[in-house]
């Protein structure tokens, strides 16, 4: 005990530099051994297997991610009405329910093991929550949150690495790999959110520069979703589309990767993306020096508005043979994952800074993660049965396309809104 309060103690008092490091590497490693639980099956293909006529990949896909989306219905509640005290046993608890589940699909036979793939996602959808309760409401948020977020890019595509390694042994099955992989990751878990709970709450001066985040009630909740509701439907139907990207590049990866040429090569999940994470660190870590919260909540809309357009451009250049198949995908993750990272906290962060919100960000950013993902379940779905012909290569290229200018248009409906919402605020 002496031990933990002495850590805490120097962590508050240390210099901005080694708290943040500090704070982005518990951040970062216990992030990403949330992603050691979640990902590992989809390196696997599951070929020549299928129930009720769609590929039985895409059931354990839509599975995990039924039960993801679920634990982001429950997490508006529940995330944000956590006290500090609880969140580190919630997320030991909760990772591991996610674990037994996939020694559950590892014993339960096909097809019938698809279910416990759901009982795996759902608590591991809390777990964002959770730790970037650790994170909000600091003069550094943006590069904490960055380094957190930087795991759907770098921690996805790794432990899918660490997943096809495994399956290319030879002495493990499709069904005992994920259980196995996350054997990997349980000490390493246990390291960093010990790591977490030694950081000390923001300071005074934390609080003055972002307001003060509370546990939210019901009735907090309902204010706060009444005053702002057509911004956050806006930015709630641009996440979608961002999610529906995502989701579908991070979870066919495998087979993205294989039609472009890259078929029997693990690393090349995790070595195109390190680029892609630097990138968008570098970018995205200079937000945390604009200290007009206003400022850089509109920064933050031009660099989302600026990846759909790489996104697009790229996609564009790749199809006509002027850049090859691994610059398009280093190109394009950066265009999908500058706004998908900001989204991930950093813009609702200074959204509630700039109107003086003393919400939390897991609030706001639960109700988008909800929607987004039964809307990635429903494309899938749609894909499966309406263009099952269609290669996954081809998939994301549309989706570049379509989702890019969707997504596109809906940022700028809510930039206008919170416009004339900072005008009347600035009257006020």
């Amino acid at each position: 005990m002496q031990l933990n309060s002495m850590i805490t103690q120097r962590l508050s008092k240390a210099h901005p530099t080694v708290f943040t490091l500090y704070a982005c590497t518990a951040a970062f490693v216990a992030y990403a051994c949330m992603y050691g639980f979640r990902k590992p099956f989809t390196a696997g293909s599951y070929t020549g297997l299928s129930l009720w006529g769609v590929e039985f990949k895409i059931i354990l896909v839509c599975s995990q991610v039924f039960g993801y989306a679920l634990s982001k219905f429950i997490g508006i509640r529940f995330i944000s009405g956590m006290t500090p005290e609880r969140r580190a046993p919630a997320l030991l608890v909760l990772i591991g329910i996610s674990q037994l589940a996939l020694l559950g699909f590892a014993l339960t036979p096909y097809p019938y093991n698809a279910g416990w793939l759901f009982v795996n996602g759902m608590p591991l959808g809390m777990i964002w929550g959770l730790v970037f309760g650790y994170l909000e409401g600091r003069r550094v948020t943006e590069i904490l949150a960055a380094a957190l977020s930087v795991n759907f890019i770098i921690s996805s595509g790794f432990v899918k690495s660490v997943g096809k390694s495994l399956l290319q042994q030879g002495n493990i099955s499709e069904f005992w790999m994920p259980f196995t992989a996350g054997l990997y990751f349980i000490p390493f878990l246990l390291l960093s959110v010990w790591m977490l709970e030694r950081l000390p709450p923001p300071n005074e001066a934390d609080l003055a520069a972002r307001t003060e985040r509370k546990k939210m009630t019901k009735e907090a909740r309902k204010a706060l979703w009444q005053k702002y509701m057509p911004g956050f439907v806006l930015l709630s139907a641009a996440y979608l589309m961002l999610t529906i990207i995502r989701d579908v590049r991070d979870n066919f990866a495998v087979e993205i990767w294989s039609e472009l040429g890259y078929a029997g090569q693990p690393t090349i999940l995790t070595t195109a993306e390190l680029p892609v994470a630097a990138l968008v660190l570098l970018g995205l870590g200079g937000l945390m020096f604009v200290r007009d919260n206003f400022k850089a909540l509109w920064l933050n809309q031009v660099l989302c508005l600026a990846g759909a357009l790489l996104l697009i451009g790229t996609t564009m250049l790749f199809q006509t043979g002027l850049i090859s198949p691994i610059v398009w995908m280093i190109l394009s993750g950066l265009g999908l994952f500058m706004p998908y990272i900001i989204f991930n906290g950093i813009l609702f962060d200074r959204m509630l800074a700039a109107f003086k919100e003393n919400g939390n960000v897991g609030f706001l950013m639960y109700i988008a993660d909800a929607i987004g993902y039964l809307g990635a379940v429903g494309v899938l779905l749609w894909r499966n049965f309406g263009f099952g012909a269609m290669s996954w290569l081809h998939f994301y290229e549309d989706l570049c396309y379509i989702g890019s200018l969707f997504f596109g248009v809906l940022m700028l409906g809510a930039a206008y809104y919170f416009w004339k919402k900072q005008r009347a605020f600035v009257a006020e």
